[in-house]
């Protein structure tokens, strides 16, 4: 798992130098895979319905309960570099 940490963590820097805003579709896995990665499964309460930022990040975290925190990051590593690679052409 160190070296999935490795580039887990590298991946957080490289997402940074990012200079296209990527998709809401993109920007909510990568936050749900970090979440899962970092934080485990979600918890509390979900938001209500006129937070629809907050309502979409605590379902698109919600659907990844269960995954292993070694998956997840793995998961966000190849998004970031799917991102890296679109931006590159």
């Amino acid at each position: 798992m160190a070296d999935v940490k490795a580039e887990f963590e590298q991946a957080q820097k490289d997402v940074e130098t990012l200079t296209k805003r990527p998709s809401n579709e993109d920007l909510l896995a990568l936050y749900a895979h970090y979440k899962q990665a970092t934080a485990g499964d979600v918890a509390g309460k979900r938001p209500g319905i006129t937070d629809f930022k907050g309502r979409a990040k605590y379902d698109a975290w919600a659907r990844l309960k269960g995954t292993d925190a070694e998956s997840a990051m793995q998961a966000y590593v190849a998004k970031v570099g799917q991102l890296l690679d679109a931006e590159r052409g």
